[in-house]
């Protein structure tokens, strides 16, 4: 059986903690692998390794580490499928869900050829009498990203490809639940040119975390994943000193209006709510129809599209979805549909007893509708991360607006409507980081920046685009005279009028 190392300093090395973690396929449910989980030991080689590559990769001119991204996107393109497989066979999503998430990692590596461009800092002329003022932007040194399992290629390649890009030396502790994609990642970078030490793959479970959170040559921490570990993370880094910004859970809505164009809407809502079995922090979960005629009409038209998904293996290229990662996370979905049914939601459709016939111990599950899901039934207000949706009637546009706003989660939210006013207002109002209008699943392009509100991220600066480079970087600001003759002694604090 394949037992999947680290990647330290430029190449495939063993475990020697001796623990091992089962790598599961989703779709047949055996074990296919298994991954080692590094010690604190382990994980300080790496930082080891990161931190005696950093001062060459800093000097290295941002043209020639651009030419190292343009190089890593060209091998992942050609490596395409290959990854699309290895993902899909220990995530379990479909492949051509696989390979979007791989090309939405590749849109930021995009992004990071531009760091000539990004990371140029400002220049003011004259700002006194003889006197320049500059900033430039240098890099941290040794950072890390601890990255989940439902998008193991995308979510590294969002960290890594700006920090490197940036001047940074990076160590990825991925999920233990699919290390395939993140250690190929590492060997197509060292491939495109990166010097060993450059970008590191530690797997391991919290242990690696905490040796993350407290080694002090690490100097910033990106983390995706659910809220509690993500507010552990945060105030673990900020306790040792560190940047961190952390992204936590999600329970997105899309508010449905009653002039929206229902087919539409409807189509869209099956797609974000059920794709990828709802195992995305931007997926879509719940829907808040405005007015009992719209309510009634948006479950009249799902209830049959949500009966007819077609649930597949990982490895189909024409199913809407495949298995959830593991047993323990169908279980716990199964134990929230169960929850809703409890607090007197009415169950429209139950996907539980859902079995695809000769992949009977695959960790599948069909999908679930929910109708009258309301504020304070514990099965709404956390997420649940699965294939099911929940119905929130909503009498007026101010309750549907205060819905999401009032959420402990703040992550993303859609408004489906044909009114340009309406969503407008909303888009201003609506207390949530990220805004779909007539757009279920509102992930920004690579140039813009990704993030969440409230118990959906923690820390001050976002994911890619300019607010990522401000995030790997440090600003360092320079004021300048050359005086023709000597000055004399100034005693009161400099002026620039």
């Amino acid at each position: 059986m394949t037992i999947h190392g680290h990647f330290i300093n430029g190449e495939a090395v063993e475990g020697t903690s001796g623990r091992l973690h089962d790598v599961f396929n989703p779709t047949t449910g055996e074990v296919q692998s298994q991954v080692a989980l590094a010690s604190r030991d382990e994980m300080a080689k790496a930082v080891d390794a990161a931190q005696k590559a950093f001062p060459a990769w800093a000097a290295t001119n941002p043209q020639r580490r651009a030419r190292v991204m343009f190089k890593f996107k060209e091998l992942v393109e050609k490596d395409m499928d290959n990854l699309a497989k290895m993902l899909s066979s220990e995530h379990g999503k479909i492949l051509p869900d696989a390979r979007g998430d791989v090309q939405r990692g590749l849109e930021v590596v995009e992004f990071a050829c531009g760091i000539p461009h990004l990371q140029k800092g400002e220049y003011t002329e004259a700002a006194g009498p003889g006197i320049d003022v500059y900033s430039m932007r240098q890099p941290l040194g040794v950072v890390a990203g601890i990255t989940p399992f439902n998008f193991p290629a995308m979510i590294p390649m969002w960290m890594f490809s700006v920090a490197i890009a940036c001047g940074n030396t990076f160590i990825n502790k991925p999920s233990e639940k699919d290390p395939s994609v993140p250690l190929r990642l590492a060997e197509l970078m060292m491939e495109a040119g990166a010097p060993g030490g450059v970008l590191n793959v530690v797997n391991g479970d919290k242990e690696a975390v905490d040796a993350i959170i407290e080694d002090p040559r690490i100097k910033a921490i990106s983390f995706v994943g659910s809220s509690d570990i993500a507010n552990y993370i945060y105030a673990g880094g900020a306790k040792y000193g560190k940047r961190v910004q952390a992204f936590g859970g999600a329970k997105n809505h899309m508010i449905i209006l009653p002039d929206a164009d229902m087919e539409n809407a409807v189509n869209q809502l099956i797609g974000s709510a059920y794709g990828s079995a709802g195992e995305r922090c931007m997926a879509t979960p719940v829907a808040v129809p405005v007015g009992e005629g719209t309510a009634d009409e948006l479950i009249s038209m799902l209830k049959p599209k949500v009966e007819s998904l077609r649930i597949g293996p990982s490895l189909s290229e024409d199913s809407d979805l495949g298995p959830l990662v593991s047993a323990a996370h169908r279980d716990r979905v199964a134990s929230y549909i169960q929850m809703a049914v409890d607090e007197g939601q009415d169950l429209v459709v139950d996907g539980r007893d859902f079995s695809l016939q000769g992949y009977e111990n695959g960790f599948f599950m069909g999908g679930t509708l929910l109708d009258k899901a309301k504020p304070g039934h514990k099965s709404y207000d956390e997420e649940i991360f699965g294939p099911v949706l929940q119905i929130v009637r909503a009498e007026n546009f101010e309750e549907a607006t205060r819905l999401p706003s009032e959420h402990q989660y703040g992550n993303g939210v859609a408004i489906f409507t044909r009114n340009g006013a309406a969503a407008r207002e909303f888009a201003q109002k609506v207390n949530v980081g990220m805004v779909g209008v007539n757009v279920p699943i509102p992930v920004p392009v690579a140039y813009h920046t990704f993030g969440g509100w409230k118990r959906s991220g923690f820390g001050d600066t976002n994911q890619h685009g300019p607010e990522g480079v401000k995030f790997w970087t440090k600003i360092k600001t320079i004021t300048q005279r050359w005086p023709e003759d000597v000055q004399g002694s100034e005693f009161v604090i400099p002026t620039m009028g």
